[in-house]
């Protein structure tokens, strides 16, 4: 007898809520920007709500897609492949941005195609190797796949490749993998993100200031003020945290209930990309605690219903596939709160499903599609 696949509602209308929230919140946070810069205050909110659309049915057309159809080598390693090839043109065609243009307005950031390819590697190589999941002949590669695409994707984004880190550590964490393999991976890591950080004066002086604002702690350690100088010798880093200070403004005067839509006041040429990295500051702004709460109420139900797949699928390949994308949008989402909010020190990164942008969109709901998928599967 035929399997009755049965719609997870629960997640879908979460997923639908928030990407029509999203829209609403573009919509308010640009029309500033977009007026000044192209003359049409719906410049970016037509944008979005056409992505939304072309999300939505990219969404669709993956839950009606048996997902073990992703369960083969030319699945897994023509992602990856292709990842690596259009991350590789970036760098040759602009180095300096993460960016590829396809001509007019229209870009693809490959790093958010990352995402769902690493997912699906990982989940097709852990199923294939579970059995032999310490044993070097699977680490070896795995570590050599995910480490390249690491490498290759922090050298322009840099919360992008930490969201990719976290879904690998998770995965293989689940699947068993020996605590000292895992701190010396988590070592490994930490040393790497060090390393790219200390590269960047902007990024090291994001790190500083959040630490140490007015570098008091640093002076004791650095008297000759080397280190200083040199994390200020772009203009941008000398102010670093103007972006968090203006959120934390946003955040504090939307109250209890918020300046209601369209009120913002941080919006206004005050907080810079206030419909891309820190539109959640704009939704606290105008919708108040009840808005925030609600948006991460939101990823918090994604994460439960994901958990929930992952827990209750009976095979390998649907397990890591669901958990990957779980942790996907769960470890991005809460990191650009937090960011907002001043948790952690500041790194331009989307809000998936509310921030501007098409490619994250896209991907976001197209790796959510393949996760409603895997819970119809579930018995």
């Amino acid at each position: 007898m035929a399997q009755t696949l049965k719609t997870d509602w629960i997640l879908f209308v979460t997923v639908l809520v928030m990407v029509l929230f999203g829209v609403l919140m573009v919509s308010s946070a640009s029309f500033v920007m977009a007026d000044l810069q192209y003359g049409s205050i719906w410049h970016f909110a037509w944008r979005q709500a056409l992505w939304a659309g072309l999300g939505m049915m990219a969404l669709m057309a993956l839950k009606r897609t048996p997902y073990r159809r992703l369960q083969t080598p030319m699945v897994a390693f023509s992602g990856m492949g292709l990842v690596f090839f259009l991350l590789g043109l970036v760098f040759i065609l602009d180095p300096h941005h993460r960016w590829l243009r396809l001509g007019g307005p229209v870009g693809l950031q490959p790093s958010e195609l990352a995402k769902p390819a690493l997912v699906i590697f990982l989940a097709y190589f852990v199923a294939w190797r579970a059995r032999a999941i310490n044993n070097r002949h699977t680490l070896a590669p795995a570590a050599l796949a995910t480490g390249l695409l690491f490498v290759a994707v922090v050298v322009a984004d840099l919360g992008t490749a930490l969201v990719l880190g976290a879904t690998a550590a998770v995965i293989f964490f689940v699947a068993g993998l020996e605590w000292r393999t895992c701190i010396i991976g988590l070592g490994v890591a930490v040393l790497g993100v060090a390393v790219f950080v200390a590269a960047e004066p902007y990024r090291t002086a994001r790190v500083v200031k959040f630490f140490d604002p007015n570098f008091t702690k640093l002076m004791k350690i650095d008297p000759q003020g080397r280190v200083r100088n040199w994390v200020e010798k772009s203009l941008v880093t000398r102010d670093t945290n103007y972006q968090l200070q203006q959120s934390q403004i946003a955040v504090g005067a939307g109250g209890p209930l918020g300046l209601g839509l369209g009120n913002s006041k941080q919006k206004l040429l005050y907080l810079p990309k206030a419909h891309n990295d820190f539109i959640y500051a704009v939704a606290a702004e105008e919708c108040g605690l009840a808005g925030s709460v609600g948006l991460l109420a939101g990823f918090l139900v994604i994460f439960w219903r994901g958990l929930r797949v992952t827990w209750r699928i009976h095979d390998d390949f649907g397990r890591y596939l669901a958990l990957g994308v779980t942790v996907m949008v769960a470890v991005q989402g809460l990191f650009n709160i937090s960011v907002v909010l001043g948790m952690v020190p500041t790194k331009g990164i989307p809000l998936p499903l509310i921030s501007y942008g098409g490619s994250s969109l896209m991907t976001t709901l197209g790796s959510l599609g393949i996760l409603m998928n895997v819970s119809e599967h579930v018995g």
